[in-house]
Formats: C-alpha cells, structure tokens, sequence
C-alpha cells in the first residue's frame, strides 16, 4: 500500500507544473485527493488533472492546504461578489476536514458557471473547494437530514474514508481465476433481493432488501447466515436502488458491526433513508419492531459513497465499478463490475425498465464490455405484455373524466416513489391542456416527501422533464393543482368536500392513509378507485380486484364490514418493470451479447418462462438459480 501512495504520489509531482506546491496526497476511499498551497494553478488546467486521472487510472480531487484559505467570514462575501444573485443561495457552510466549503443554491447552475469558471474562480479567490448542492423548491426534511449528519460528522468520515482507501489499494494476493456469485435472496421470488460476490480477492454483496409482505423472518429477510458470508471480509456493499425489497435490510449489517462502504446514486441513498426511516416508524407503530433502528441508518448514511452514472470507480483491488441508468425509479441503477484486469465483466440489471416513460429515460443496454448478465424477470412470463403508456394514460384520464362526471372523487393508491410522480406528471399536463376539468390533486403520505426529493435531483429525470424545468422553467411537480394534505381533520374536508384527485400511500391498500379514504369512500357508487400497480396476493388491493364487495377491516379490537359501492378499476401500463417483450428485446439489443444469463426477481414459473425463452431465441446459456445456490461465472 505505502509503495502504491508514493508511486502515485510520484507521478503527479513529476507531471505538476513546478510551481505547483503539492502539500500531501492521500487516498480517500476511492479518490486521491491532492492537498495543494496554490490550488488555482490546477483548477485552471482542467485537461492536466483529466489526463493525470487517465493516467493512474484513479479520481482525483484538488484540495488546499489549510494555511491558505480565507476566514469563513471573508469567504462568504466573496462568494456572494462572484456568484450571481439569480443563483439564489440558500446556504453557505464550511468542513474543515475537507477544506470544502458547502453552497446551498437553487439553481446550482450558475455557481458552477459555464465550463466551471464560476467555481474555478472562488478556489482562486478564497482557497475553499467548493462542493454545490441543490436546495430543493420542495422543502425535503431527509435531504436537509442527510446534509447535517455528513457536516456533523465530517471528521469520523474522513477517517472511514482514510480506512477504506488503504483496504481498496490493498495488493493483489493471488491471480484472479475465477468468480463465483451466491443467491442469498430473490431467486424464484420477488422480494428480499440480495445477490453475494466472490473474486479470488474480494467479496462483494449487491443489494440487501427485504420482503415487506414476508410472515416471519425466515421469509422475510435474506439467507446471510450462510457459512462463506463474513461482514469483517466484505468490501462493499452495492444498492442498486431506494425500494425496500432491495434496500431494506441495509440497516441490519451496520447493527452487526459492519463498517465498510456502501456505493448507490445519491437519489437511491435519499430516498432509501426516507424509506427505511418509514419502514422503522410502521414496524414501531404495528409493535413488531426490526432487528436494527434509526441510528443504524444514520451509520449507514456515513459509510455511503455516491456515485453519478458513468463515474468509473475502483471498490476493491480487482474491482472497478460503474453504475449506468435503469430507468425504474430515480437513481436506480444497474451495475457494471470490471473484474481483474479485463478478465471478466458481469452486469446485474437489478428493477429496470427497457423504454422511456414521462419520468426517467429508458435503461441502458450498451457497455464496453460483458460476459454475463444477471436480470430481473417480474413480468418475465409469455402473457405478461403491458398495454402501451399512451393507451394507460387515454385509459386513467377516461376512468378520471367519467367519475368527475358525476360529481365523484377519484382515489388512486400509489407507491410513494416512482409511480406517485409519474402521476403527478401525467394529471398536471391532461390538466394543464384542459382534457380534464381543473379539480385539486390532493398529495397524501409519504410521497410529498419523496417528490421532494425529486425535484432536487433534476438531472436524472427525463431528458423531457429536464427541458421543462430547465429551459421552460416549469417543473410540474410544483404545478399549483397539487395540495399536500396535513392530517386528519383535512381529509374529512376534502373527503366531504368537493369533486377531487386523491393520491395516497401506501398503493396496494396494506396501510397508511389511502386505507382511510377508501373507507371513507367506497359507499358511494359515484366514486372510484384505481390500481396503477402491483397488487400482492393477500392484500386489500387485490381482494377488490377479485371483485370483493363486502370488506372486513379490523378496527379497536373489533372487526367493521365495508361495503364497495365506488367503481374499482385496474389499469396496466404504469407499471416501472419491463414487461415480457420488453425484456426480450432487451437480450436482444444489450451489446456486447453476454456469454451467460442469470434470472432473478421474479416468481418461480416467470423466472423459468423467460430463462427458456432466452435461450430458444438467442442461444445463450440461461441459468435460474433458487435461494442459497452459488453459481461459478469464471
């Protein structure tokens, strides 16, 4: 490790212009940070610190040296003489462990300045590396959270960082001769996704979910009881994205004693707290509580590194990660891994979906290179085609029309994140055109919150969103029709009151408020309720899509009968999988072809539908491993 430093170390001396007073370099987990006395000379020669990270084939970050920057108070009205007002700071905020200083603005845009001038000239002015984050135009409390736990603890951070540097750059112990992949959950199932990987060097594990339907904890959590599965000998830990089936038990390793990294986007690190923080509050509420608690989410949020799609990252010491676009839900991602020096590519799709909707852009199916894949198979089987977006939207805006029509309201359960937004984007627009009558879109739950989120990340949304907000300057999600609703006696208004959109967590009616309003709602044969997803096997949602009319819900120890009146409508479409011919095409078009396919997430005769159907089609070897199975792809 000590030669590698210096050996780096070297080089980026030997390449520095001389008058450039390289103070110290370190490795910070994945980056070698430069500490420098005169920082501007490198900020203005941008190509020499691109081809010096070509060259070591590391990031690197500039940093100055503390006995050159300015007083905080100095500092902040130079920034303010640099950036323009039409910037909009919201906050300005310093780290002296970094030597950083936090701008907070809403159009982050113009503190960066075109080609970085704006922030090339604060390093020169005030010796601060600026790091800038977006302020929200919703106010987001987790993303506000999240901020004030990384300042607080700045300094244990670094440490990690430090600590994970070394184990990254650890030497090479043996050749590289093969890779073998564990299913440790969501193999013939969908839920509690989890998938362990083994190199000669290095072990890593690529998502940690649970199963939030499961009975007990056999079914519920993944198999990391398994003998080859050490926490003290894992290297990282992968989040492919925010939903709890992939991102739940998270938590749980850092309760066990875990302290290494864990690598997602930074949407997928925001929404997966809000997600687990809400998990953590109905388990404590419902008196069943979870092995792991608040303060193991907060552990986890300090360990986690960030990465945008395409950033090329070393993990371990023979891997290099990438995460590309899934198209799913914000920030999800899937995940490419370079393993040794070329010996082998595997990519892992985690959720994704292989075409564009209102929200995200389509999955990506083109990397430099792949031997084996592993997919996800939810709507893997012959008959699961979904209608097209267009024929789901003519669909919902029909259903929405007929109901206002006369004179009902519209409830429509949604997941908080990924479908409450797609939705929020398809009524403000029909509205907008006039298609439907201007009635308020009442926002219920969590998904508030998670739109917040949302609007902070804007660059990962649609290349059509991004147009809107950024060059039309109209961001629907902050569209005047939508209400947040602030507790109860307010739902008795709007339930009482006027013709109105309701969108409510949770979305197949397990919990949470839309369980309130359908109670409220479902005498009334003016009214009606829509599914835009999923509906598991024993849940409220699908009992009414199975054409229950008379409901029993369990109430202060005795149980009500609800009789359903409203119209109950189920429509395809929206949903953020593939369906079976768009998974299909994807095997189709991924480039470079992949040797071999593993299928997962997806129930048993899926799974072994779309395997068989692989291989008839394009010939490529297709396994469908079950929990607990390992599988050599080396």
């Amino acid at each position: 490790m000590g030669s590698e430093i210096q050996e780096i170390k070297n080089t980026i001396v030997q390449r520095l212009p001389s008058r450039v007073q390289v103070a110290k370099v370190e490795f910070e987990g994945p980056e070698v940070v430069i500490y420098t006395k005169n920082p501007e000379i490198i900020t203005e020669n941008g190509d020499l610190i691109r081809d010096l990270a070509k060259d070591i084939r590391k990031r690197i970050i500039i940093r100055s040296h503390k006995s050159v920057l300015t007083e905080p108070e100095e500092a902040i009205n130079r920034i303010h003489s640099i950036v323009p007002d039409e910037a909009k700071i919201t906050n300005i905020s310093f780290d002296d462990v970094t030597c950083e200083v936090i701008i907070e603005a809403r159009k982050p845009g113009l503190v960066i300045g075109k080609y970085g001038a704006t922030s090339r000239e604060i390093v020169k002015q005030i010796g601060w590396a600026p790091k800038i984050l977006r302020t929200p135009p919703i106010s987001s409390e987790i993303i506000q959270r999240i901020r004030r736990t990384l300042r607080k603890n700045s300094k244990e951070r670094k440490k990690i960082l430090q600590q994970l540097g070394n184990r990254i750059h650890r030497p090479i112990t043996t050749e590289n001769e093969w890779v073998r992949l564990t299913a440790l959950g969501g193999f013939r199932e969908v839920g509690r996704s989890s998938l362990f990987m083994q190199t000669s060097n290095s072990k890593i594990l690529l998502d940690c979910g649970v199963n939030v339907a499961g009975k007990d904890d056999k079914s519920s959590y993944p198999y990391l009881n398994v003998p080859e599965f050490v926490l003290d000998d894992l290297d990282a830990v992968i989040i492919s994205h925010a939903h709890l089936d992939h991102s739940g038990f998270l938590p749980y390793l850092y309760h066990y004693g875990y302290e290494g990294p864990v690598y997602c986007t930074t949407p997928t690190r925001d929404l997966m707290t809000l997600l687990q923080m809400d998990h953590i509050d109905i388990a404590h509420r419902e008196d069943s509580p979870l092995p792991f608690n608040v303060k193991h989410v907060k552990k986890s949020i300090k360990h986690t590194i960030t990465l945008d799609y395409g950033e090329v990252t070393d993990i371990a010491p023979d891997i290099r990660l990438t995460l590309h676009n899934a198209g799913h839900i914000l920030g999800s991602a899937i995940t490419h891994m370079h393993i040794g020096d070329g010996q082998h590519n595997f990519v892992y799709t985690g959720d994704f979906k292989y075409e564009r909707s209102r929200l995200l852009e389509p999955a990506v199916a083109k990397f430099p290179r792949i031997e084996s894949l592993v997919m996800e198979s939810t709507y893997g089987g012959h008959e699961d085609v979904q209608p097209t977006r267009n024929d789901a939207e003519k669909d919902i805006i029909k259903t929405i029309y007929q109901t206002l029509e006369r004179k009902g309201k519209v409830l429509i359960p949604v997941f908080a994140v990924g479908r409450a937004q797609e939705m929020m984007i398809v009524l403000d627009e029909y509205i907008r055109h006039g298609i439907i009558d201007e009635v308020p879109i009442y926002i219920d739950g969590m998904i508030w919150e998670a739109t917040a989120i949302h609007t902070a990340r804007p660059e990962y949304l649609s290349k059509d969103l991004r147009d809107q907000i950024f060059h039309m300057g109209r961001n629907p999600f902050i569209s005047e029709v939508f209400h947040k609703v602030n507790g109860i006696e307010e739902r008795k208004d709007i339930v009482e009151g006027e013709p109105s959109i309701i969108l409510s967590t949770s979305g197949m009616l397990t919990g949470g408020n839309s369980v309130e309003y359908f109670k409220w709602l479902c005498g009334d044969e003016r009214n009606s309720l829509v599914f835009v997803g999923y509906q598991a096997e024993g849940s409220l949602g699908r009992r009414l899509q199975k054409g229950w009319k008379e409901i029993p819900i369990k109430e202060e120890g005795k149980t009500n009968v609800y009789h359903v009146k409203m119209d109950i409508k189920t429509i395809e479409g929206f949903s953020g999988h593939s369906d079976r011919r768009q998974l299909m095409d994807y095997v189709r078009r991924i480039s470079p072809k992949p040797e071999k396919i593993l299928i997962c997430h997806g129930d048993n005769y899926k799974t072994l539908d779309l395997a068989s159907s692989i291989y008839r089609s394009y010939k490529i070897e297709t396994k469908t491993p079950m929990n607990l199975e390992t599988v050599r792809i080396q």
